[in-house]
This record gives C-alpha cells, structure tokens and sequence, in this order.
C-alpha cells in the first residue's frame, strides 16, 4: 500500500509554535507528496496568518472550528485528510529533518495501523524544558515508557506523535471525549479492534512541552486524574505499578515527618535516589543547571501525577 500522509495539527492559542512547527516541516528529507492540516481550536490568538506563510511551500489547510478541546479537533482534521495515513503531532514539536524518512521507513519495514514516535529535547530549549523532557522520559522516573519498548502490538502510542490509518481511524471513530488519556484510550480501542501498534523509535519528535513548573503540575495532575478512569473503564489494564507516585509523595512526606522526630533513614533513602537522577541528567545533558532542575521537575511530576491519581481514585470510589 502506498503511503500518502496526512499531518493533523490541533493549536490553540500558539500561533508562533505552529510558525516553529511549519518551518520544520519546510526541512523535511521527504521526496513524496504530505498535506497538513491545521485545526484552529476557538483560539482568541488566531494563527491563520502564521499558516498563510507556507502556502507557497507545503500543501497546508487551515480550519478554524468552535473550541471543542484537542481530541475532538484531531477527529475533524482526519475526517477533512485526503491521505490514506494521518499523523497527529501536538502544536508544541519540531521535527528533526528525517522525521517523515524514518516514519516512511518504519511502516514499510513493518506496518502497522498506529504508530507511536519518543521525544526529545532540542539544544535551543531551556534548561527547564530539558528537565521535563528528562522527568517524563527518563528510566528511573517512568521507566522510560514513551520510547523505549519495541515490542509491536504493546507500544501505547501518545497524541504528540502518534499516527493512525484511516482504516483505523473509520473503525474506531479516533479520539474519544476524555479530557485526559485519550490517546491512551483510543490505544486500548484500536487493540480490541484488532489493529496493531508499534514504536518507530527513530521518528522521535522535539517536544518543547510547558515552559513553568506551575503549567506542568497542572498537567502532570491532568495525567493522573485519566489513569483511573481508564482503569474503570479497561479493568484488565490496571496495574500496581500506576500507584507508584502517590507512594512516592506519601512516602517522601512521611520520610520528612521522621526527620523531624530524628529518623533520618527514609530521607537518606529518596537522597540516595535524587542523586542517582542529578548523575543522570547530568550525564545526558552535560549541564549542572539541567541535572538540579531535573530533580525539582521530578519531583514535581510525581506530585502532580501522584494527587491526580489519588484525587480521581477517590472520586471514582
């Protein structure tokens, strides 16, 4: 089957990361023809000029749609897509020049009807967009779950790089009404469909993520408020494991609690483990300033993740 992409970009509000996106695409190492798609989300801050720029250079279509929030805009571009594949990037990437080779690549080596791609930190991004790029990826804080498992038929594709056949997609109907999780929830659909997925690990995208600690609470809470409902809803995809970050702050608090009435032990013990990431991140990144930030987004993350778990665990009860 011949490949005919079709990118799905959701913005709102971000005209200039949709300017830094489209000049990335612009650079692609990629001699067949791709359309993109840009879905304007009920923005007040309007990127319809910024995507007139390209016109001349990609074959790009600009949608402005009442705000109906990302999962329900990606399902309005892939129903207006002429390809016969859709990619789904989220607004805030840039893409490294092989980007849609690699993709190519990965599904005639082996297709599959969705695909997830990892992300990475690209050297112009702060020392904090670094840190949550570690923090979200790293081994020893997610167990590097968003890129490092090979395993086709078993890889959970995520919304900022995932791509989907418009055979899958008709099937399933795309992304559900979920706030949080749905790419995660449409991954557990498209199994009970019978469609496969796969990580293309070399079609890794920049992910420049939230730029303050505040924003990613915020959305790291987001995250754990969805894993229960999705547990609810997919009961056989429950794991002990999602747990982990609401142990991790309740023991960090308890180990706090010790200290003051002179038992060090526990402390000593999440110590012991924040050193292990600053050595890390420090040895992916090569800079002090990321490797300290690393343990202050880490620990943010599970704090987020960890009340939005527990906050939606109890709610669900």
């Amino acid at each position: 089957m011949k490949l005919n992409f079709s990118i799905i970009v959701p913005v709102y509000n971000r005209p200039n990361e949709i300017d830094a996106l489209l000049e990335s695409l612009t650079k692609q190492h990629f001699s067949d023809d791709f359309e993109v798609l840009i879905i304007e989300d009920g923005s007040e801050i309007a990127a319809e000029n910024i995507v007139k720029k390209y016109h001349s250079q990609l074959n790009v279509h600009y949608f402005f749609k009442e705000n109906s929030g990302a999962g329900s805009s990606r399902n309005y571009g892939m129903q207006r897509a002429t390809g016969n594949y859709f990619i789904i990037l989220d607004s805030d990437v840039l893409l490294p020049k092989t980007y849609l080779a690699e993709v190519q690549k990965g599904l005639v080596h082996r297709f599959t009807d969705a695909f997830g791609g990892p992300d990475a930190a690209h050297e112009s991004f702060t020392s904090l967009q670094k840190a949550i790029n570690y923090s979200m990826t790293a081994v020893l804080t997610t167990g590097g779950i968003r890129g490092k498992k090979q395993a086709v038929g078993t890889f959970q594709p995520r919304s900022f790089n995932l791509g989907i056949s418009k055979t899958a997609f008709e099937k399933t109907q795309g992304f559900s009404t979920m706030k949080n999780g749905e790419d995660i929830d449409l991954t557990f659909r498209l199994w009970h469909n019978g469609f496969e997925t796969q990580l293309l690990a070399n079609a890794f995208v920049y992910h420049k993520r939230r730029s303050t600690l505040s924003q990613f609470f915020k959305q790291t809470f987001g995250f754990g408020t969805a894993r229960p409902l999705l547990n609810k809803k997919y009961p056989k995809t429950a794991k002990i494991t999602y747990w982990f970050p609401t142990v991790f702050i309740i023991g960090f608090d308890v180990s706090l609690l010790l200290l003051i009435f002179g038992i060090p032990q526990l402390i000593i013990l999440y110590g012991v483990y924040f050193v292990l990431l600053f050595i890390d991140a420090f040895i992916q990144y090569k800079s002090i300033s990321v490797a300290f930030l690393s343990g202050i987004t880490s620990l943010t993350q599970f704090l987020g993740y960890g009340l939005g778990f527990l906050s939606a665990q109890l709610k669900k009860k």
